[in-house]
């Protein structure tokens, strides 16, 4: 390894000839299948039992490290990324084999809000490495949307404040917020409503029901109540306007939305004085779905894939609505790029 101008050593010493010494960097162990992980933490002083470890996993040399002026070790580096960036509803952990991790401090399900210009930038100034989910992403209590560490066992310490000053500038400009929060998700009572004469006959089960229960409740919301409908328009309708009248958050029709003629949920939600933002999207699988708001509520008809496919355009939209977005076209539109899924 280069050792800088800076003044900072790096010694390569013999593990034999380590005894006594502390350590500059973590080492991993890795047994394929079984383990990955920090079998000695920075600073460990090496001692004579640590020698077969340490060449059971191919070290037959450490190094110890003396940070020269100016110069800041991997673990610090780190550090002081994070603390600059932690946002509303986040909490950092202490460094781990140079990473450091931003996680979820909320007790309830929530979105990643992520600026992305932000982290370009972190990223092209080199040598510094700053990973998040997408924005928008669903992040459980204690999950991961961010962690940050330097490539090199130490980094310029001009470099860690370049960092601080983009965040700082960023949140000058953005009410004190920092580009890589999370966002709390409500939890919404929803009224279901489904439709279809071959379940509302009991011809055969609703499986629509269970799916979206299923959906609803991993995001901490519940389905308060759920109705059935023959294919019958004005029915629908009807039924759209009860689960309006029980003030439920968001109301959620399932069934009848192709282009066959006996599928009339989309006309019945219109009918029933639904703004619609879209009927169509541009992601796959999901691009029969509905998005509407009445009288100010959000309205979804679901297609049939949500009963069968992991993830669907209910999964992208169901989130931002919970977290109080308003959707719009232009949030459809968007959902283009990158919304090709298991097709």
């Amino acid at each position: 390894m280069t050792q800088p101008s800076t003044g900072t050593v790096l010694k390569e010493v013999p593990v034999q000839e380590a005894v006594g010494l502390r350590l500059a960097h973590d080492l991993t162990q890795i047994i394929p299948g079984q383990f990955k992980g920090r079998l000695f933490k920075k600073g460990h002083v090496i001692t004579e039992a640590d020698i077969p470890k340490l060449l059971d996993i191919g070290k037959e040399h450490i190094y110890i490290m003396e940070l020269g002026v100016g110069e800041l070790h991997e673990d610090e580096a780190a550090m002081r990324m994070a603390a600059a960036l932690q946002g509303e509803g986040t909490q950092m952990t202490e460094p781990h084999e140079g990473k450091v991790a931003i996680k979820s401090g909320l007790d309830v399900p929530g979105i990643a809000v992520i600026e992305a210009s932000i982290v370009h930038a972190i990223n092209n100034l080199g040598e510094i490495a700053l990973a998040t989910l997408h924005t928008h992403a669903v992040v459980k209590p204690g999950g991961q949307l961010a962690a940050t560490r330097v490539v090199p066992l130490f980094v310029p310490e001009e470099k860690v404040s370049r960092v601080e000053e983009l965040i700082h500038n960023y949140r000058l400009l953005h009410e004190g917020r920092s580009p890589v929060r999370i966002r709390p998700l409500r939890s919404f009572r929803i009224g279901l409503l489904t439709t279809g004469g071959e379940v509302f006959s009991g011809r055969i089960q609703d499986k629509f029901g269970p799916a979206v229960r299923r959906i609803v409740e991993a995001l901490g919301s519940e389905i308060a109540e759920q109705r059935f409908a023959p294919d019958d328009r004005h029915t629908i309708v009807k039924e759209i306007h009860y689960l309006l009248e029980q003030r439920y958050d968001m109301i959620v029709v399932t069934g009848g939305m192709s282009v066959d003629p006996d599928d009339r949920t989309p006309a019945a939600i219109k009918e029933a004085g639904a703004n619609i933002v879209s009927y169509g999207t541009p992601m796959l699988p999901g691009s029969m779905l509905l998005m509407g708001y009445l009288k100010g509520i959000p309205i979804m008809g679901l297609p049939g894939c949500v009963m069968h496919d992991p993830y669907t355009s209910f999964d992208v939209l169901l989130p931002r609505i919970l977290a109080g977005d308003v959707i719009t076209r232009e949030d459809i539109v968007q959902m283009g790029y990158g919304g090709l899924h298991g097709c």
